[in-house]
């Protein structure tokens, strides 16, 4: 008996860690001609392939079980189709033609579905895209996404807004790890470079059953870039220049892929001076920011592995009255100089038809703030501007000098928060219908302070969550639904220990009503502890011109969220109409008592419920038979209320974009685009109490670009501008809006990326 179990052993783990590949012919469905250069890419794994001349694929070293494979190619319907190995026969795949856009796998839900076929409505652009629009920051960017903007304090500085919320109430995750780098405040960025970002993906309302607390709001999902393909190896340089800010940034890469290993690596520079109005330069929104990124991989037939770490130095000048007019790059006081390191590990365990995802995260954001004790009485105004550029590169030699001086000042505030994470999701086998997922997510964070000024204590914060969801997909309607229990604690220096607890579920439901028309349903609740600044702050730093005073009694946020997604598409049109309401109880907000301490006024955190509703609407036409034609719109409204039915604060105008986009190719430019877009953003008066009304402006930008052949090798080519009208305004999430500062002129970013 004992040696029959030891041979069923014996081919239990020859079976597991047998030789398995997928291979295949992918062929056009009209014509059944092959095609080339079609990207055959197996998210959970990370990997993937192109076809060759004769349209045919090959993918070896993969484990026993079940897996998705996704068919993309320009010009053609996205295909994803689940397949086990071992396979007992080649695969056939055949793709439909199409003029609209390539789908892609949404990585942030855990089903890893099409953005057609998943049931919850989640945005996803291409790093690449937003940049060839002229964006010259990640969190610029991401405001060219419907329903999404930016809370800023200059052009370095940027917060997502989503639907409304934004700070701790919108969670960003990067390298498959939620991000921590003190983000309650409202002069905080990201700390992310776009470079080494392959895309990024918008869950937009509640995702507290897939993220626990602070993902009220909705999620930032950063994709990592992609490791090359199976058995090759590519590099790339390329380089901006922005008109506006005198600034640039660059970036080189390099990344290789074997079977069982791959690696790659990215290093950014970018810096900017003070950037430009029609009547002036903005004092002090000057930054640098540097940015390093690897990546290492590997994979046998039964486990495979991804480690990756991104290091970001910044730093940041925090911008208040006008003042000296000069192209310099170095910061004056008050300015922050931030260091933020991310570790992660994403493995993955098959077990046949079921697996194991275990993903570790560790960040650690050293935070510095130094603080201008001494205020300029002169203030120079947009008269001096012309003289002042004319003594422009007279300053630069000044520099060095200034860089030595700030090093030897100590930080006013210096805060080291330091977290370790972790998520472990169970796949089941698939049965019948059903797919389905339970986990553990979890997280423990200190915060130590070690500068002369104090905001909030020292402290301790964990957390951990069990969730468990489900997937079912039947021929025109699926489903999907979950529950989550989470716990908080908040161990405070002082000797204060908080508990917060909560129950969350959703539920979704997406059928084609016809033949043209998706329509999603989806229904989920959420919840936000308060964070260690509205539970124990006690001060102010530079930036925020404010003293704030926390609460220690303050309750949990609790919110639930309808949303309505309808989508007609068919060949040449695509309609879209997304309607939500959230309503949240115990919403935490500021609020001014009247009092000051100094010369700063005094703002306490308190609580009401409150309720947001709005949504996004829009089309995309590219008429028969002229399909490299396009024209897209959209409108986005949103309108956030407290229980008194006085209105939030940092709630962003309505706002309708237009874009015409053409899109060519000939002998000598591959994938040639050019387009115009006017954007509109309507008046703001639906305001706080103790904030202004924001009048409407007219931004209008274009740009065009393509790749050429030089050297036998790709060179992308771009060319664009924004505010080309050189328009003055002011944004209503600026936060130098009290100050009357506009937001930036006109700006012409011409750009490159080398291929090796």
């Amino acid at each position: 008996m004992k040696s029959f179990f030891s041979m069923l052993l014996v081919l239990a783990i020859s079976n597991l860690y047998a030789q398995n590949s997928i291979e295949g012919t992918v062929t056009e469905a009209d014509t059944n001609s092959e095609l080339t250069y079609v990207n055959v890419y197996i998210p959970n794994l990370e990997k993937g392939t192109n076809t060759d001349d004769s349209g045919f694929f090959k993918i070896n070293n993969l484990p026993t079980g079940r897996h998705t494979l996704v068919f993309s190619l320009l010009g053609y319907e996205t295909k994803s189709i689940d397949v086990s190995t071992p396979l007992s026969s080649p695969l056939n795949i055949q793709l439909k033609p199409s003029a609209i856009e390539m789908e892609s796998i949404i990585i942030s839900t855990p089903f890893h579905k099409l953005q057609g076929d998943n049931v919850m409505k989640v945005e996803h652009k291409n790093i690449a895209q937003l940049k060839a629009k002229g964006a010259m920051t990640l969190a610029d960017g991401i405001t060219n996404i419907a329903g999404v903007e930016s809370v800023t304090t200059g052009l370095g500085i940027g917060k997502p807004v989503i639907r409304g919320l934004s700070s701790n109430r919108v969670l960003v995750y990067t390298q498959g790890v939620r991000l921590e780098n003190q983000q309650y405040g409202a002069e905080h960025g990201l700390g992310l470079s776009d470079s080494g970002i392959e895309s990024v993906e918008v869950i937009k309302g509640p995702a507290s059953l897939l993220y626990g607390s602070d993902a009220l709001g909705g999620v930032l999902y950063i994709n990592p870039e992609k490791f090359a393909n199976i058995n090759s190896a590519s590099g790339d340089f390329g380089a901006n220049y922005f008109s506006s800010t005198r600034g640039y940034n660059t970036n080189a890469g390099y990344k290789s892929s074997e079977n069982n290993f791959k690696f790659l690596f990215r290093g950014s520079l970018t810096e900017h001076s003070d950037y430009n109005t029609k009547d002036y330069r903005v004092t002090n929104t000057r930054f640098r920011e540097q940015d390093f990124k690897a990546g290492l991989g590997y994979q046998n037939q039964g486990f495979k592995t991804v480690l990756r770490y991104n290091v970001n130095n910044s730093k940041l000048g925090i911008p208040g009255e006008l003042g000296e007019q000069t192209l310099n790059r170095t910061p004056l006081l008050p300015y922050q100089n931030l260091t933020n390191h991310v570790f992660s590990s994403k493995s993955t365990l098959f077990f046949g038809n079921s697996k194991l995802d275990v993903s570790l995260g560790y960040i650690y954001n050293d935070r510095k703030e130094f603080e201008d004790h001494h205020h300029h009485e002169d203030h120079h105004h947009h008269e001096d501007h012309d003289a002042h550029e004319d003594h422009a590169e007279h300053d630069l030699h000044d520099e060095h000098e200034a860089h030595e001086e700030h090093d030897e000042l100590e930080a006013a505030l210096h805060m080291k928060l330091k977290t370790f994470n972790y998520d472990l999701k169970y796949h089941f086998p698939k049965w019948g219908k059903f797919e389905t997922i339970v986990g553990v997510q979890g997280m423990n964070q200190t915060n130590a302070n070690y500068g002369e000024e104090l905001l909030i204590p020292d402290a301790t914060t964990n957390d951990i969550g069990v969730l468990a969801t489900s997937h079912i997909h039947f021929n025109a309607i699926a489903f999907q639904f979950g529950a989550r229990f989470d716990n908080r604690s908040v161990n405070i220096a002082s000797g204060i220990e908080k508990n917060f607890n909560s129950f969350n579920g959703a539920l979704g439901i997406k059928t084609d009503l016809t033949k043209n028309i998706t329509a999603r349903l989806n229904f989920a609740t959420g919840f936000r502890a308060p964070n260690l600044s509205e539970l124990a702050s006690n001060g102010g730093h530079s930036g925020t011109n404010r003293y704030e005073i926390g609460n220690i009694n303050l309750k949990s946020e609790q919110n639930f969220q309808t949303d309505l997604a309808l989508e007609y598409r068919n060949e040449h049109v695509e309609i879209f109409a997304n309607g939500f309401y959230n309503s949240i109880n115990n919403y935490i907000f500021l609020s001014p008592t009247g009092n000051l301490i100094g010369d700063t006024p005094v703002y306490l955190y308190l609580q009401d419920d409150a309720e947001l509703y709005g949504g996004e609407f829009g089309l995309h036409f590219h008429p028969h038979p002229i399909h490299w034609l396009h024209f897209e719109s959209s409108f986005e409204t949103v309108t956030g209320k407290l229980q008194n039915d006085s209105y939030l604060p940092l709630i962003p105008a309505n706002s309708l974009s237009n874009t015409v986009r053409v899109e060519f190719e000939n002998n000598w430019v591959k994938k040639g685009y050019a387009f115009i877009k006017l954007k509109t953003t309507f008046k703001q008066n639906n305001v706080s109490d103790f904030e202004t009304k924001s009048s409407d402006y007219n931004l209008l930008s274009a740009g065009l670009g393509g790749t050429l052949s030089v050297f036998k090798k790709e060179l992308e080519l771009s060319i664009s501008g924004n505010n080309l009208t050189d328009e003055t305004y002011i944004n209503h999430l600026s936060r130098l809006k009290s100050d009357g500062i506009f937001n930036m002129g006109r700006t012409i970013n011409l750009g490159f990326v080398y291929k090796l």
